[in-house]
């Protein structure tokens, strides 16, 4: 019987290939040359932290602000 919280051996599999890939895109990001218009584009892994921080803004701005705008009572279809 498998354990409770357990992962399958397909997705250990794809996790260790997925995490291998991060790893060796963050070790070339230091090798390819870089031609920025601006000093902090220099620095290593900027796209990624810039990409990961718009996400998590975008996410708690939908969250916070547009969901009251949009949310309607719990019988709003009810006649």
């Amino acid at each position: 019987m498998k354990k409770k919280g357990s992962l399958s051996t397909a997705l250990k599999v794809f996790l260790s290939i997925f995490f291998s890939v991060v790893v060796l895109l963050i070790i070339i990001d230091f090798f390819i040359p870089k031609d920025p218009h601006f000093r902090w584009e220099e620095y290593p892994s900027f796209y990624a932290v810039y990409g990961f921080v718009a996400c998590v803004v975008l996410v708690l701005f939908a969250k916070y602000v547009l969901r009251p705008i949009v949310k309607r009572k719990e019988d709003y279809y009810e006649f």
